[in-house]
């Protein structure tokens, strides 16, 4: 029978903590009364003052109230920003404590989950980000009209309250400037915004994104509805603003959970945008994955392309493959490179990036990986190296079975989460031996890292 629990009301509100060390999310860990308390803020060997908020039967969830003993590796928290949003979980961390934070939650993940060998495993330190701060090329923001203020921001984790942000630190200068620059146009043009009580129509989400090659912006006015009170008017305005090349509607309604609806639309502008990676060309929609981290991607894929080893003779195959980066990048090296993607839309933009590149020997695949390999196989394709970059849930347990059965030589993984990456090597690790596996920080002052791991058929 299953068992309701009920979070219990703490007796006592403040208490005085020392911490231990920090979480997977970037939070404080100490105990108190034999039980783990979570302490947003405070970093290990800190003595602090912390209010429990909410007590559960094998956890504590607390706030920060003010640090007794500080660490020497606090730093200021970036002025002008409310600490409650996310994307700045560590940004109170020195940079190279933060590098060896995520270098950590990798090894932590291979110890809770232990895959063969994984404590002979070569774990190289974190490949440091050029810029930690204004590396983001694409900004996602909220709009809402509160008590006639407009607001654009992001919402509190696990909130619905919305926090303005005129400075975002980790965001570059130029995405930042043209969301503040549309807020001022929605409110000048009386643009209207959608009302999450009322469930009503209108302007739901702003979404900026710059090529950094071609210092292109793209825009996508994300909408509850379609037709919405002077967004024609607005997408025209907004092309005049610097570096503006297109402008998207995307059309939502308020069952949808994610923030992005299934129907895109120009509304003024270039198809794409186009950026450029270790030599190549690619030309982004909307809702084309690419890192977001440009500069830094260099870094990822470089690595990933030496962890491949790749040789004139071989098959690449590139899963989850969106719109064709990796497989692409690494088409110079090989005799094919076939790519595998769900999304219609990704691989679209794909085969046009394969066009782009006037490359003659890769092809894009629609359809999920387990599915298309055995085919590909059947079809006498010898699949020799294979490249995931799976979504942070990991790699579906059917396919773990697929390559299992159908064993590439090499394979690279590259995740965007060391406990699936952890979890999936428990039953890949029947077959390879993972010789290295490094992290790439992608997201500097988050607790998020990119890990590549290498792994060979054991012979």
């Amino acid at each position: 029978m299953r068992k309701n629990f009920k979070r219990h009301e703490p007796k006592e509100k403040d208490v005085i903590i020392t911490v231990k060390r920090l979480g997977i999310n970037g939070e404080g860990i100490g105990y108190y009364r034999k039980k783990i308390i979570f302490i947003p803020g405070a970093l290990p060997d800190e003595v602090v003052v912390a209010k429990i908020l909410e007590e559960f039967p094998h956890y504590i969830q607390a706030e920060l109230v003010r640090i007794k003993q500080q660490s020497p590796d606090r730093v200021t928290f970036p002025k002008g920003v409310n600490p409650a949003i996310g994307g700045l979980e560590l940004a109170h961390l020195t940079y190279d404590k933060q590098l060896e934070f995520k270098r950590d939650n990798m090894l932590e993940a291979l110890k809770k989950f232990h895959p063969r060998g994984y404590n002979k495993y070569k774990v190289k330190r974190t490949i440091a980000a050029p810029n930690p701060w204004h590396y983001r090329n694409k900004a996602q923001y909220q709009i809402e009209q509160d008590h006639g203020k407009v607001k654009l921001g992001l919402f509190a984790p696990n909130s619905h309250e919305l926090y303005d942000l005129p400075v975002m630190p980790t965001q570059s200068e130029a995405t930042q400037k043209t969301e503040r620059q549309i807020k001022a146009l929605v409110e000048k043009m009386h643009v209207t915004i959608a009302n999450p009580y009322r469930r009503s129509a209108g302007l739901k989400t702003i979404v900026v994104r710059q090529a950094e090659a071609t210092q292109e912006i793209q825009v996508t006015l994300i909408t509850v509805g379609h037709e919405i009170k002077n967004l024609l008017p607005l997408s025209k305005e907004i092309m005049k603003l610097p570096n503006v090349v297109s402008v998207y509607q995307n059309e939502t309604d308020w069952r949808n959970p994610q923030v992005w609806g299934n129907k895109t639309e120009k509304l003024a502008g270039k198809n794409q945008i186009t950026e450029e990676i270790l030599g190549k060309k690619f030309a982004l929609s909307p809702r084309a994955f690419f890192q977001l981290n440009p500069v830094q991607t260099v870094n990822l894929y470089s690595e990933a392309l030496k962890f491949l080893d790749l040789n004139k003779d071989e098959t690449l195959i590139d899963a989850y493959s969106g719109v064709g980066t990796l497989g692409i990048i690494a088409s110079d090296h090989v005799k094919q490179v076939i790519g595998i993607e769900t999304i219609p839309e990704a691989v679209d933009d794909a085969k046009h990036n394969v066009e782009l590149n006037h490359i003659k020997n890769a092809d894009y695949i629609q359809g999920s990986v387990e599915k298309v390999l055995p085919r590909l196989q059947e079809d006498g394709i010898a699949i020799d190296a294979l490249i995931v970059d799976p979504p942070r849930t990991g790699l579906a347990k059917s396919l773990i079975k697929t390559l299992l059965r159908i064993k590439p030589r090499t394979f690279v993984y590259v995740s965007c989460n060391p406990s699936t990456l952890a979890q999936d090597l428990v039953l890949l690790s029947e077959a390879y031996d993972v010789r290295l596996i490094e992290n790439v920080d992608m997201l500097p002052q988050t607790p998020r890292c990119e890990c590549i791991a290498k792994l060979t058929l054991r012979k």
